[in-house]
Protein backbone atom coordinates (compact mmCIF):
# COMPACT_ATOMS: atom_id res chain seq x y z
CA UNK A 1 0.00 0.00 0.00
CA UNK A 2 1.70 3.58 -1.22
CA UNK A 3 -0.09 5.84 0.95
CA UNK A 4 2.04 5.54 4.70
CA UNK A 5 -0.17 6.85 7.96
CA UNK A 6 2.06 9.81 7.64
CA UNK A 7 0.77 11.39 4.44
CA UNK A 8 -2.75 10.37 5.91
CA UNK A 9 -2.36 12.54 8.67
CA UNK A 10 -1.15 15.24 6.50
CA UNK A 11 -4.13 14.77 4.54
CA UNK A 12 -6.64 15.48 7.63
CA UNK A 13 -4.98 18.66 8.12
CA UNK A 14 -6.87 21.29 6.15
CA UNK A 15 -3.98 23.52 6.17
CA UNK A 16 -2.03 20.89 4.10
CA UNK A 17 -4.49 21.72 1.52
CA UNK A 18 -4.51 25.31 1.91
CA UNK A 19 -0.54 25.50 1.39
CA UNK A 20 -0.12 26.39 4.92
CA UNK A 21 2.36 24.72 6.86
CA UNK A 22 0.18 23.99 9.60
CA UNK A 23 1.72 20.45 11.31
CA UNK A 24 4.64 20.33 13.04
CA UNK A 25 7.32 18.09 10.58
CA UNK A 26 9.00 16.72 13.67
CA UNK A 27 4.97 15.57 13.96
CA UNK A 28 5.43 12.89 10.91
CA UNK A 29 9.32 11.65 11.45
CA UNK A 30 10.94 13.70 8.85
CA UNK A 31 11.40 16.43 6.91
CA UNK A 32 10.55 15.03 3.31
CA UNK A 33 7.76 12.67 2.79
CA UNK A 34 7.41 10.57 -0.24
CA UNK A 35 5.12 8.91 -1.72
CA UNK A 36 5.33 6.70 -4.93
CA UNK A 37 2.00 5.52 -6.70
CA UNK A 38 2.45 2.58 -8.81
CA UNK A 39 0.81 2.89 -12.23
CA UNK A 40 1.61 -0.61 -14.56
CA UNK A 41 4.27 -1.91 -16.01
CA UNK A 42 6.98 -0.71 -13.75
CA UNK A 43 6.29 2.85 -13.88
CA UNK A 44 4.87 5.01 -10.82
CA UNK A 45 3.97 8.70 -10.26
CA UNK A 46 6.08 9.40 -7.16
CA UNK A 47 4.59 12.62 -4.95
CA UNK A 48 7.88 14.70 -2.80
CA UNK A 49 6.42 16.66 -0.22
CA UNK A 50 9.13 19.29 2.03
CA UNK A 51 6.93 18.74 5.33
CA UNK A 52 8.53 22.32 6.53
CA UNK A 53 7.61 24.28 3.66
CA UNK A 54 4.90 22.38 2.06
CA UNK A 55 6.88 22.38 -1.66
CA UNK A 56 6.25 19.44 -3.76
CA UNK A 57 7.92 17.58 -6.58
CA UNK A 58 6.03 15.50 -8.83
CA UNK A 59 8.65 12.75 -10.48
CA UNK A 60 7.91 9.49 -12.89
CA UNK A 61 10.03 6.63 -11.65
CA UNK A 62 10.29 4.43 -14.79
CA UNK A 63 11.18 0.92 -15.08
CA UNK A 64 14.52 1.18 -15.72
CA UNK A 65 15.47 3.33 -12.48
CA UNK A 66 14.37 3.75 -9.02
CA UNK A 67 14.97 7.44 -8.70
CA UNK A 68 12.13 9.09 -10.48
CA UNK A 69 12.39 12.30 -13.56
CA UNK A 70 11.02 15.13 -12.03
CA UNK A 71 7.83 16.28 -14.20
CA UNK A 72 7.45 19.55 -12.09
CA UNK A 73 8.15 21.35 -9.26
CA UNK A 74 5.92 23.69 -7.15
CA UNK A 75 5.99 26.40 -4.08
CA UNK A 76 3.08 25.35 -1.20
CA UNK A 77 1.04 28.37 -2.79
CA UNK A 78 2.00 27.49 -6.37
CA UNK A 79 2.09 28.36 -9.31
CA UNK A 80 1.84 24.74 -9.90
CA UNK A 81 3.18 23.51 -14.00
CA UNK A 82 1.27 21.43 -15.99
CA UNK A 83 3.28 18.59 -15.56
CA UNK A 84 0.16 16.49 -16.50
CA UNK A 85 -2.36 17.11 -19.28
CA UNK A 86 -5.55 16.23 -17.11
CA UNK A 87 -7.07 13.37 -19.45
CA UNK A 88 -3.00 11.56 -18.19
CA UNK A 89 -4.04 11.86 -14.94
CA UNK A 90 -7.61 10.60 -15.15
CA UNK A 91 -6.45 7.64 -16.83
CA UNK A 92 -3.49 7.00 -14.31
CA UNK A 93 -5.55 7.73 -11.48
CA UNK A 94 -8.08 5.07 -12.27
CA UNK A 95 -5.12 2.16 -12.92
CA UNK A 96 -3.91 3.24 -10.17
CA UNK A 97 -6.88 2.71 -8.27
CA UNK A 98 -7.88 -0.62 -10.20
CA UNK A 99 -3.93 -2.31 -9.10
CA UNK A 100 -4.44 -0.94 -5.06
CA UNK A 101 -7.76 -1.49 -3.91
CA UNK A 102 -7.07 0.62 -0.71
CA UNK A 103 -7.39 3.74 -3.34
CA UNK A 104 -10.55 4.40 -4.36
CA UNK A 105 -11.21 7.09 -7.39
CA UNK A 106 -11.85 9.75 -7.07
CA UNK A 107 -9.99 10.49 -3.87
CA UNK A 108 -6.93 11.03 -2.28
CA UNK A 109 -4.60 10.43 -5.76
CA UNK A 110 -6.64 12.74 -7.31
CA UNK A 111 -6.52 15.47 -4.76
CA UNK A 112 -2.61 15.06 -4.56
CA UNK A 113 -1.82 15.60 -8.42
CA UNK A 114 -4.72 17.78 -9.78
CA UNK A 115 -3.00 20.60 -9.28
CA UNK A 116 -0.14 19.40 -11.51
CA UNK A 117 -3.05 18.97 -14.16
CA UNK A 118 -4.08 22.49 -15.02
CA UNK A 119 -6.85 23.18 -16.70
CA UNK A 120 -6.08 23.88 -20.51
CA UNK A 121 -8.02 25.24 -23.14
CA UNK A 122 -8.69 21.96 -24.49
CA UNK A 123 -10.34 20.66 -20.97
CA UNK A 124 -14.35 20.56 -20.39
CA UNK A 125 -14.12 22.83 -16.76
CA UNK A 126 -17.38 21.46 -15.66
CA UNK A 127 -16.47 17.97 -16.38
CA UNK A 128 -12.82 18.45 -14.22
CA UNK A 129 -14.78 20.53 -11.65
CA UNK A 130 -17.21 17.55 -10.75
CA UNK A 131 -14.15 14.74 -10.68
CA UNK A 132 -12.07 17.24 -8.04
CA UNK A 133 -15.18 18.38 -6.22
CA UNK A 134 -15.66 14.63 -5.69
CA UNK A 135 -11.94 13.64 -4.91
CA UNK A 136 -11.92 16.62 -1.98
CA UNK A 137 -15.08 15.66 -0.34
CA UNK A 138 -13.78 12.12 -0.44
CA UNK A 139 -11.34 13.27 2.39
CA UNK A 140 -12.63 12.02 5.53
CA UNK A 141 -11.00 11.75 9.27
CA UNK A 142 -12.06 9.99 12.73
CA UNK A 143 -14.47 11.97 14.52
CA UNK A 144 -14.29 11.34 18.22
CA UNK A 145 -17.99 11.50 19.72
CA UNK A 146 -18.86 14.50 20.89
CA UNK A 147 -18.84 15.21 24.85
CA UNK A 148 -22.24 15.07 26.68
CA UNK A 149 -23.32 18.44 27.74
CA UNK A 150 -25.52 19.58 30.15
CA UNK A 151 -25.68 19.71 33.99
CA UNK A 152 -24.46 16.44 35.85
CA UNK A 153 -27.49 16.79 38.13
CA UNK A 154 -31.61 18.40 37.38
CA UNK A 155 -30.87 21.94 37.72
CA UNK A 156 -33.19 24.25 39.03
CA UNK A 157 -37.18 24.76 37.28
CA UNK A 158 -35.28 28.63 35.85
CA UNK A 159 -32.13 27.39 34.47
CA UNK A 160 -34.00 24.09 33.17
CA UNK A 161 -34.34 25.42 29.42
CA UNK A 162 -31.64 24.35 26.57
CA UNK A 163 -30.55 27.84 26.35
CA UNK A 164 -28.51 27.28 29.43
CA UNK A 165 -27.03 24.27 28.52
CA UNK A 166 -26.09 24.51 24.74
CA UNK A 167 -24.89 21.34 22.89
CA UNK A 168 -21.59 22.20 21.20
CA UNK A 169 -21.26 21.69 17.55
CA UNK A 170 -20.11 18.67 16.14
CA UNK A 171 -17.48 18.04 14.43
CA UNK A 172 -17.05 17.41 10.92
CA UNK A 173 -15.56 13.98 9.21
CA UNK A 174 -15.18 15.64 6.08
CA UNK A 175 -11.52 17.44 5.91
CA UNK A 176 -12.52 20.53 3.90
CA UNK A 177 -15.93 22.44 3.68
CA UNK A 178 -17.58 23.28 0.53
CA UNK A 179 -15.95 26.72 0.47
CA UNK A 180 -12.49 25.27 0.67
CA UNK A 181 -13.29 22.98 -1.75
CA UNK A 182 -14.49 25.82 -4.53
CA UNK A 183 -10.93 27.63 -3.64
CA UNK A 184 -9.06 24.46 -4.68
CA UNK A 185 -10.84 23.76 -7.79
CA UNK A 186 -11.02 27.24 -9.25
CA UNK A 187 -8.88 27.23 -12.58
CA UNK A 188 -5.17 28.62 -12.22
CA UNK A 189 -4.83 31.65 -13.69
CA UNK A 190 -1.14 31.27 -14.63
CA UNK A 191 1.01 27.67 -14.64
CA UNK A 192 4.35 27.01 -15.45
CA UNK A 193 4.32 24.48 -19.20
CA UNK A 194 7.42 22.22 -18.18
CA UNK A 195 6.80 19.76 -21.11
CA UNK A 196 9.07 20.94 -23.44
CA UNK A 197 11.66 21.24 -21.39
CA UNK A 198 14.77 19.01 -22.88
CA UNK A 199 14.89 16.69 -19.48
CA UNK A 200 10.98 16.24 -19.12
CA UNK A 201 10.54 12.27 -19.92
CA UNK A 202 8.63 12.99 -22.93
CA UNK A 203 8.51 9.39 -23.67
CA UNK A 204 7.87 7.76 -20.72
CA UNK A 205 5.39 9.41 -20.17
CA UNK A 206 3.96 8.58 -23.57
CA UNK A 207 4.98 4.91 -23.05
CA UNK A 208 2.91 4.60 -19.12
CA UNK A 209 -0.24 6.67 -20.80
CA UNK A 210 -0.22 3.83 -23.41
CA UNK A 211 0.08 1.08 -21.00
CA UNK A 212 -2.51 2.65 -18.96
CA UNK A 213 -5.14 2.90 -21.33
CA UNK A 214 -4.72 -0.72 -22.48
CA UNK A 215 -5.06 -2.17 -19.45
CA UNK A 216 -8.23 -0.28 -18.76
CA UNK A 217 -9.45 -1.57 -22.16
CA UNK A 218 -8.70 -5.18 -21.01
CA UNK A 219 -10.42 -4.85 -17.87
CA UNK A 220 -14.27 -5.75 -19.04
CA UNK A 221 -12.87 -8.64 -20.96
CA UNK A 222 -11.54 -10.36 -18.29
CA UNK A 223 -12.67 -12.94 -15.34
CA UNK A 224 -15.48 -11.86 -13.97
CA UNK A 225 -16.14 -8.33 -15.65
CA UNK A 226 -16.58 -9.88 -19.11
CA UNK A 227 -20.49 -11.62 -17.56
CA UNK A 228 -21.40 -8.56 -16.41
CA UNK A 229 -20.07 -5.93 -19.40
CA UNK A 230 -23.72 -6.17 -21.29
CA UNK A 231 -25.07 -5.08 -17.93
CA UNK A 232 -22.96 -2.10 -17.35
CA UNK A 233 -22.91 -1.14 -21.40
CA UNK A 234 -26.87 -0.69 -20.86
CA UNK A 235 -26.10 1.72 -17.98
CA UNK A 236 -23.91 3.30 -20.12
CA UNK A 237 -26.18 4.02 -23.13
CA UNK A 238 -29.15 4.96 -21.00
CA UNK A 239 -27.06 7.04 -18.39
CA UNK A 240 -29.66 5.89 -15.93
CA UNK A 241 -27.87 5.28 -12.60
CA UNK A 242 -31.18 2.79 -11.39
CA UNK A 243 -29.39 -0.31 -12.38
CA UNK A 244 -26.66 0.15 -10.51
CA UNK A 245 -27.83 -2.42 -7.59
CA UNK A 246 -28.48 -4.76 -10.41
CA UNK A 247 -24.69 -4.97 -11.51
CA UNK A 248 -23.14 -4.57 -8.14
CA UNK A 249 -25.35 -8.13 -7.39
CA UNK A 250 -24.37 -9.59 -10.94
CA UNK A 251 -20.79 -8.84 -9.88
CA UNK A 252 -21.00 -10.30 -6.65
CA UNK A 253 -22.21 -13.27 -7.91
CA UNK A 254 -20.04 -13.94 -10.59
CA UNK A 255 -17.22 -13.68 -7.87
CA UNK A 256 -16.04 -10.24 -8.08
CA UNK A 257 -14.09 -9.57 -4.67
CA UNK A 258 -12.29 -6.15 -5.57
CA UNK A 259 -12.98 -3.63 -3.09
CA UNK A 260 -12.64 -1.12 -5.00
CA UNK A 261 -15.15 -1.99 -7.82
CA UNK A 262 -17.62 -3.00 -5.22
CA UNK A 263 -16.98 0.00 -2.94
CA UNK A 264 -17.43 2.06 -6.23
CA UNK A 265 -21.31 0.73 -6.74
CA UNK A 266 -22.33 0.36 -3.25
CA UNK A 267 -24.36 2.62 -1.22
CA UNK A 268 -23.87 5.33 -0.27
CA UNK A 269 -24.22 5.69 -3.95
CA UNK A 270 -21.15 8.46 -4.69
CA UNK A 271 -22.22 9.52 -8.52
CA UNK A 272 -18.77 10.54 -9.68
CA UNK A 273 -17.26 7.05 -8.41
CA UNK A 274 -19.97 5.08 -9.92
CA UNK A 275 -19.72 6.96 -13.43
CA UNK A 276 -15.76 5.77 -13.57
CA UNK A 277 -16.65 2.30 -12.62
CA UNK A 278 -19.24 1.28 -14.99
CA UNK A 279 -17.20 3.15 -17.81
CA UNK A 280 -14.40 0.86 -17.40
CA UNK A 281 -16.35 -2.33 -16.40
CA UNK A 282 -18.05 -1.04 -19.98
CA UNK A 283 -14.78 -0.64 -21.88
CA UNK A 284 -15.99 2.94 -22.54
CA UNK A 285 -13.54 6.09 -22.94
CA UNK A 286 -13.00 7.82 -19.55
CA UNK A 287 -15.51 10.64 -18.83
CA UNK A 288 -18.29 9.12 -21.01
CA UNK A 289 -20.60 8.86 -18.88
CA UNK A 290 -19.95 11.52 -16.47
CA UNK A 291 -19.82 13.77 -19.87
CA UNK A 292 -24.08 12.95 -20.45
CA UNK A 293 -24.64 13.59 -16.64
CA UNK A 294 -22.79 16.61 -16.08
Amino acid sequence: MPVSEALRRLAEDPGFWAGESAADPADLDGRELRTSFPVTGGYALVLDIDLATRERTLGLRTPAFSEPVQLGRAPAQGPYPAALRWWELDLCARVIALEDPMLPHPGLVVALLSPFAPLTPDDDESEIAVIRTAAYRSLRRDVPPAEPSGPEQAPLPLFADDDWWPTAPAASPQVLDEAAIAELIRPADRFPEVRAGSRFPREELDDVVRKSAALLHSVPRSSWYAETRPLARRILDSGDLAPIPALLGALTEAGCDHPTVLDALSEPLVPVEAYWMVETLAGAEPGTLLRRRV
